[in-house]
């Protein structure tokens, strides 16, 4: 999967994930209240309007951006519409030729992140058949259970030409509470590395594998250091954008041939249409125009950049 990505992302000469991180607040007016007379406001009512949100947009940029990364948080506040809105989201994006992130940060152990690996990567036994579930190409991982919840997503993924991302150094301010404490006089992120790096070994599809790091954009020193401790780690970086990272933080993630990492913007897309500068060119009914518009600009600053 991960060399899918990678040929996705020379193609369209975008190293760019769209998160698809809806909240009732971006949706326009029109949108929700269209919603609401149709179901009512309830569950039911917010799921079609994330829906329909998502489906704008994605129709807006799908020719533009190789990945989307919905968020399933978003989509779980819904209850079971939401997320009902998040598999109709995720199977749009296939329709698309989308590679899709499923932002879940499962970590557990045993046979609950067995289960967890199959309803978002792999296939369900029912009797004689096997069906997929969320069926994304990639999810997001927690490693703090260590290997023993990182290893049954591995599985799934080796049989299923799937991939992960394991949380390394992570965007938000007090992430340092913890990855930054030093072990031996290396910080905790940097242990985390190595494993993720051990964790690919066999997975290798090129010259990258399919078992990812997650390292924030807003540490581009730390993102540097790490681009070095696992060459053959592909990177997805959150934190441009709304979370205060630009282009020029990002050389250090890519590698020589400026690839090795895929860049995420959320808010900064999807919300475009209402902050500046979109929003003095955008009306609401235009939001989906402006995401596009906030995925060329990305696409500009990343690739003058890097």
């Amino acid at each position: 999967m991960i060399k899918r990505l990678i040929d996705e992302i020379i193609k369209k000469e975008a190293p760019i994930v769209a998160g698809l991180d809806p909240t009732l607040r971006m949706i326009p007016e029109s949108i929700k209240k269209k919603a609401f007379e149709e179901k009512g406001e309830t569950l039911e009512g917010a799921a079609a309007a994330v829906w329909e949100f998502n489906r704008a947009i994605v129709d807006k940029i799908y020719d533009l951006v190789p990945a989307v990364k919905p968020q399933i948080a978003m989509y779980e506040q819904f209850g079971i519409p939401g997320l009902e809105a998040y598999k109709k989201t995720v199977d749009y994006c296939h329709e698309k030729g989308l590679i899709v992130i499923g932002d879940v940060k499962r970590g557990d152990i045993g046979s609950t992140s067995e289960a967890y690996a199959t309803a978002h990567l792999g296939k369900i036994r029912i009797g004689d058949s096997e069906v997929p579930v969320f069926d994304e190409d990639f999810a997001t991982v927690n490693p703090y259970l260590g290997t023993d919840g990182v290893k049954p997503f591995a599985d799934v993924c080796k049989a299923n030409d799937k991939g992960i991302f394991v949380l390394v150094k992570t965007s938000n301010p007090s992430s340092g509470e913890f990855q930054d404490r030093k072990i031996d006089a290396r910080p905790l992120y940097e242990w985390v590395a190595e494993k993720v790096k051990e964790w690919g070994k066999d997975s290798i599809e090129g010259d990258y594998s399919n078992v990812g790091a997650v390292v924030g954009a807003t540490y581009p020193e730390q993102g540097e250091r790490l681009r070095r401790l696992m060459p053959e780690t592909f990177i997805l970086v959150p934190g441009y954008g709304a979370q205060g990272a630009s282009g020029k933080d990002l050389k250090g993630f890519f590698d020589k041939n400026r690839l090795g990492a895929i860049i995420n913007s959320s808010r900064g897309i999807i919300a475009a249409y209402q902050k500046a500068p979109y929003s003095d060119k955008f009306s609401q009914e235009e939001f989906a125009d402006a995401s596009r518009q906030a995925v060329l600009d990305m696409k500009k600053d990343i690739n003058d950049n890097v």
